[in-house]
């Protein structure tokens, strides 16, 4: 295993973390293929020995009980503290990112995960109802109360996460050190704005989806996995694309032979090769682990990366939000 730092801090990360949508309850029928608690436990477990250290979950994952799952894995084996790394994400709930809200939930986080504190929390989407100020004092205050050790954002627009920072640091205020967006060979839209803004702010990247809901893990587009047929959510958010992004599948899947290694790994590979920090796997099979980790070996020439780059167009925006939606989640999560 290879690791690194959450930037400004000593919390050593594995590179390569493990998502925690995965795990829980399925409350809606886009989640049916997630694991419950004993498959959870053995993943959590399996991903240790392989020497992955690095959780990423939220409070929106199975309606809590992703992080119930992780904290009661991780009790079970008494597996110490320090030696895991555990993110999760405050946003689809009520009041979004309201200091109010980002209260409450933060202690119902750390009490379903059975922790004291979290080594990264990640606000899920930008807020469109609260002010910049409210949110970032919000968490700023959890870092100095010693429940968070470092901030986070997830999908949004370049000037959003830009403004935030700015106003954080104004301020005075702990400012984000991680980036958790949704980036693969089939959706490279950040690579515009929001990118090139956390690195020149030494923010990590912990992309999401890294293989595109496993249309780069196949050379077919449909798959035959239970998340294949009934994760409506990932359908709406690559199914509309798969003209543009097939011949990029397709390129995948030549280099896959070219190097003797699976489809995924060369996905993953060019992650790293591109300066990611941890990718976050939603593995449901051991073997999926054992295929990431496997991934660190392999070694992308400029030119293929280049190669698989090359055929990318641009592509509708899939992850930031215009708009906080009516309800709780997006339209597209049923």
């Amino acid at each position: 295993m290879k690791y690194s730092y959450i930037p400004g801090t000593d919390i050593k990360i594995s590179k390569l973390a493990v998502g925690g949508m995965s795990f829980g309850n399925p409350v809606m029928k886009t989640y049916r293929w997630i694991l419950d608690k004993d498959q959870t436990d053995t993943m959590i477990q399996h991903a240790l020995n392989l020497g992955i250290n690095f959780f990423d979950t939220a409070n929106v994952y199975g309606a809590g009980t992703s992080e119930e799952f992780i904290g009661k894995s991780l009790k079970k084996h008494n597996i110490a503290r320090d030696q895991v790394a555990i993110a999760s994400k405050v946003y689809f709930n009520d009041g979004r990112l309201s200091k109010e809200a980002i209260n409450r939930e933060i202690d119902a986080t750390l009490k379903r995960l059975g922790t004291d504190y979290l080594d990264l929390y990640i606000i899920h989407r930008f807020d469109y109802d609260h002010p910049i100020e409210e949110t970032m004092e919000a968490l700023n205050n959890l870092i100095v109360e010693g429940k968070v050790r470092a901030i986070g954002a997830s999908a949004m627009y370049g000037y959003q996460f830009q403004n935030m920072q700015h106003v954080a640091e104004k301020n005075g205020w702990h400012k984000f050190v991680a980036m958790e967006d949704h980036y693969n060979l089939l959706y490279r839209e950040d690579e515009r704005e929001l990118i090139p803004i956390c690195k020149q702010d030494d923010v990590m990247l912990m992309p999401y989806s890294p293989l595109a809901g496993g249309h780069l893990a196949r050379p077919t587009w449909e798959g035959k996995s239970k998340r294949g047929e009934t994760d409506t959510s990932a359908q709406e958010k690559y199914d509309r694309a798969k003209k543009q992004d097939m011949p990029i599948v397709e390129r995948v899947a030549e280099l896959a032979e070219k190097h003797g290694v699976k489809m995924s790994q060369i996905a993953l590979a060019w992650e790293w090769a591109k300066g990611i920090t941890a990718p976050i796997v939603g593995a449901t099979k051991a073997q999926y682990l054992d295929d990431a980790v496997a991934a660190m070996d392999i070694e992308l020439t400029p030119d293929e990366v280049k190669y698989l780059e090359e055929p990318y167009t641009p592509h509708e925006i899939v992850g930031a939000l215009n708009e906080n939606p009516v309800g709780m989640l997006p339209k597209d999560v049923k």
